[in-house]
Formats: structure tokens, C-alpha cells, sequence
């Protein structure tokens, strides 16, 4: 089958992308930005024509539709992206309805509960309206909480229970849901496809535990061997809880206020039919997270909610151009000659952040994250989603991978900073055969800005030189 898939880059469509090829399918994959996607990860497929990528964006100018497509997955979202995310997807999801031409539409939502609905499941509610309103048959699955590596749902999780031994947590922790494994979320997804019993219709999809949101917490501190304390207490308000969240895990703001909007109700499978028509071992919730952490330990973590631009503040045309700013700039380079193998250098530069943190100054860093952190911004809670692996788009702590290419001569990594501060800033790496160039570029917005750099300009004199001598030489 020819197969249209929508964020084949975001956290699906890079589990599902796999599945399909595997499965024999051509799939044209549409993506907002080409250079962000991990092309060498799919290079086969790439080069005997079984995958095809497109840059569109549904916001903005779509490529052609191809003639020839059977199926479409519709993974488009915008959890955790800000005010007017409604009307966002709500044009993304008729912009989609217009341009589509094929036999069958894939469409992954929310487990809609039996109270009222939150802004987020709201919206996605309305987004399956318009889909079944074309001319072309939906098959709608909708999901709970998803347990897998690199999940939204999973990693605020992991943080919870890995960094508070006793937690003080909201009333809705007594909340029901449903989780389900990624493994059986793509499961159903490819089931469904062109199974003709599924055209139009709209099905739950869960794991075989109900549990409570408490039962979560304590389940994964059970999994990881951990003692954990959990206190319910009445007056954590919905505003309270996201800023808690917010403080305590990665999530930015927008998730974290999603979040506890939807997880105020229960999300359970009231509709099971899915079972007899897709069969597949359901993993129980204590199987999902030892899943997980295979993965986690292999390295092998193929998408994360945090790579998703929604997840800090960078803007998308960022990745059009990989030119750091020459002019109104205030900058440090530092040139030093490589002191052990240029491969060392490499492996140094691309490993940067994260679980490893920075060569020179890293309480400085932490320092740093933590303020941006208070103020509002993303923070260095991150990390990266791989230890040595970098692509265009990636999150490495407060930063944006804006261009990652080890095998160019000169290699050269660029970061872009979602830091709040009075102006833009880059990091920038070069290696060529016998140096490193490191160059911190700025970009102050008036007067503030300058007085922002100049105030840090006596920490910059100790920092840079040091953690470019330590990168030159392999550390």
C-alpha cells in the first residue's frame, strides 16, 4: 500500500514510520522541515524510493498530494503548544480534509471521558469532526495515558518518582485511566489499516490495567525500586498543579497545564470491540516501563516528546537557515589546536549536555537552567535524546539543534538558545582537521540585552576558553 503519514519526525510517526516500512508499505512521509528529520536513519529506504519525504506545513504551503495513495494517518497535534492551539488544529485538521486523496483516514486521539471535556480533548473532538465530515472514511482510535520511552505521559512520570521521595499531589490523583504501551498503540495502528470492519468507525484503545494516577506513580517507583510517599492533599487548584508540574519535571508550561486539564477526569475504555478485530498481546503497565527501559538502555529511543518544537521556544523557521547572524552581534570565539584525535573532538563536541553535562563550569549551566527555569523558560531539565546522536530540530538542554553535520569539512554543530533572555543567542562548533573554532554569537534586543551580556561577560572569560581547550582534547 502507498501510505501518507503526517509528523513522520514527531513522537508516532518516528515509532510507526519503522513499522510500515518493514511491512513492505511506500510510505511519503510530510514534514514542516526536511533537514530536521534523521534521513541517514532511512537512507535505504530513501535511496530505492520505498520512503518519499515532503515539506509542507498545513499552516502554511502544502506540497502536491500524491495521485496514487491507499491510506492516510493523520498524527497532527499541538498538546502543549500555547493559546489559540484550538484554532490551530482546527485549521491544520480542514486544511487536511481538503488537500487528502485516498481510501482510508488513521486518526490517533483522546479517550473522551464521561464528564466534560478538556480545552485539549475538546479540540481534538472538533479535529475528528472535520476528518469525518470529507468524503473520505476515518477509522479514530483514541488512547489514554502512553507509556514509552521518550512519552510525554512516561517522562513526567520518571521525574516525578525518580526525584521526590515523598510527593504532596492533587485530588485528582485519585483519578482512573487506562495506560497502554507504544509497542500496542503502533499495533493498532497498523491493524486498522485498510481492515474494511474499521472504515468509519471509532474505537477505544487501552492496556489491560485500570489504574489510578497515584497508581502510576507508585507503580513505576515499584518497577525502578523505589520508596515512595505519596500525600493527597485538597487544595491544589488547577493552576497550582500545572505550576508544580512545571517546576518539578521537564514539561513546559502549556503541557503541564494540558495535562492536568485532562487528567482532572477518568479516561477508560468504555468500548472494547478493537480486541477481536486487532489481535495483539496487551502489555500490562509494569511490562510497558521494563519495554521502556530497555530502550533507555540501549540508546535506543527513536523520538521524545521535548524534541517537539512545542516543547520550548523555538521558532520553526529557524531551521530554514543554519546562518548565524553576522551583523548587530556581540561574540566570543575561541581557536584552539585539537590535542588528541580529531575523532576524540568529534565524539566530545557531539556529546555535549544532557546526563554527561558541560566541560567547563557545569554548575554554572545547572545555575543557568534553573533560573531560566523560574523565569518561565525551558530550562536544562531536557537533556537530549541521545548520547552522541544529534539531528536538526533535537532539544539538548536550553538549547535547539539548528545544524548537526560530524562528517562535513569542517564538521560543524550550531545550537540555538530557547533561553528567556533580552535577545538571541548560538553556539557554534567547528572541527576541522588540526582545530576546534567555538563561537558564542548574541543578538541583544536594545539596551538590556547589552547590559545582559556585559553582566555575564566576566563568567563567559573563564567558561568558554576552558571548555574549548577540554573539547579539544577529547573531554
Amino acid at each position: 500500500m502507498h501510505i501518507l503519514l503526517t509528523g513522520a519526525n514527531g513522537y508516532i510517526g518516528m515509532r510507526l514510520l519503522p513499522t510500515l516500512l518493514e511491512a513492505g508499505h511506500r510510505v511519503t512521509g510530510i514534514v514542516r522541515s526536511i533537514p530536521r528529520f534523521p534521513s541517514s536513519q532511512f537512507q535505504p529506504f530513501l535511496d530505492n524510493h520505498q520512503l518519499t519525504l515532503l515539506e509542507g506545513d498545513f499552516l502554511g504551503d502544502l506540497p502536491p498530494i500524491p495521485d496514487d495513495l491507499d491510506a492516510a494517518y493523520y498524527l497532527l497535534h499541538s498538546m502543549g503548544a500555547g493559546r489559540d492551539f484550538e484554532e490551530r488544529e482546527a485549521t491544520c485538521a480542514t486544511r487536511f480534509a481538503h488537500w487528502i486523496k485516498c481510501r482510508q483516514i488513521i486518526y490517533l486521539s483522546g479517550l473522551v471521558p464521561e464528564s466534560d471535556l478538556s480545552a485539549h480533548l475538546a479540540s481534538r473532538e472538533n479535529v475528528n469532526g472535520i476528518l469525518r465530515d470529507g468524503p473520505i472514511p476515518v477509522t479514530t482510535l483514541r488512547a489514554s495515558i502512553i507509556v514509552g520511552s521518550g512519552s510525554a505521559s512516561f517522562e513526567i512520570i520518571r521525574d516525578l518518582a525518580e526525584k521526590l521521595p515523598f510527593m504532596i499531589t492533587p485530588k485528582w490523583t485519585a483519578n482512573r485511566c487506562q495506560p497502554i504501551a507504544i509497542r500496542n498503540v503502533i499495533g493498532y495502528l497498523t491493524g486498522v489499516l485498510g481492515k474494511k470492519e474499521t472504515l468509519g468507525e471509532e474505537f477505544d484503545i487501552g492496556g489491560p490495567d485500570v489504574l489510578s494516577y497515584r497508581n502510576l506513580l507508585l507503580g513505576y517507583a515499584k518497577a525502578r525500586d523505589l520508596k515512595r510517599f505519596i500525600i493527597p492533599v485538597p487544595f491544589f487548584t488547577p493552576g497550582l498543579s500545572s505550576r508544580w508540574l512545571y517546576l518539578v519535571t521537564a514539561a513546559s508550561y502549556p503541557l503541564a497545564k494540558s495535562l492536568v486539564q485532562s487528567l482532572a477526569n477518568e479516561t477508560i475504555c468504555r468500548d472494547t470491540r478493537i480486541h477481536s478485530l486487532v489481535l495483539q498481546e496487551l502489555l500490562t503497565y509494569q511490562q510497558s516501563i521494563e519495554a521502556a527501559f530497555v530502550r533507555i538502555a540501549q540508546n535506543r529511543v527513536p523520538s521524545s516528546w521535548f524534541d517537539s518544537l512545542a516543547s520550548g521556544n523555538f521558532p520553526p523557521e529557524f531551521l530554514q537557515s543554519v546562518q548565524v547572524p553576522a551583523h548587530g552581534i556581540l561574540s566570543d570565539q575561541q581557536t584552539v589546536p585539537l590535542t588528541s584525535a580529531r575523532e576524540s573532538a568529534l565524539t566530545a563536541v557531539w556529546s555535549l549536555g544532557g546526563t554527561k553535562g558541560w566541560p567547563s563550569m557545569n554548575w554554572a549551566w545547572k545555575l543557568r537552567g534553573g533560573m531560566d527555569r523560574i523565569l518561565g523558560g525551558t530550562g536544562i531539565r531536557r537533556g537530549r535524546r541521545h548520547p552522541t546522536e544529534l539531528f536538526p530540530g533535537d532539544a539538548l538542554d536550553f538549547w535547539r539543534v539548528v545544524l548537526s553535520d560530524p562528517s562535513g569539512k569542517p564538521a560543524r554543530l550550531i545550537l540555538a538558545a530557547e533561553m528567556k533572555m533580552p535577545g538571541e543567542a548560538w553556539l557554534q562548533f567547528e572541527i576541522t582537521e588540526d582545530q576546534l573554532i567555538q563561537t558564542a554569537t548574541f543578538r541583544p534586543r536594545g539596551l538590556l540585552g547589552r547590559a545582559y551580556w556585559y553582566a555575564i561577560l566576566p563568567l563567559h572569560l573563564f567558561l568558554f576558553p576552558h571548555m574549548a581547550k577540554r573539547l579539544a582534547g577529547g573531554d
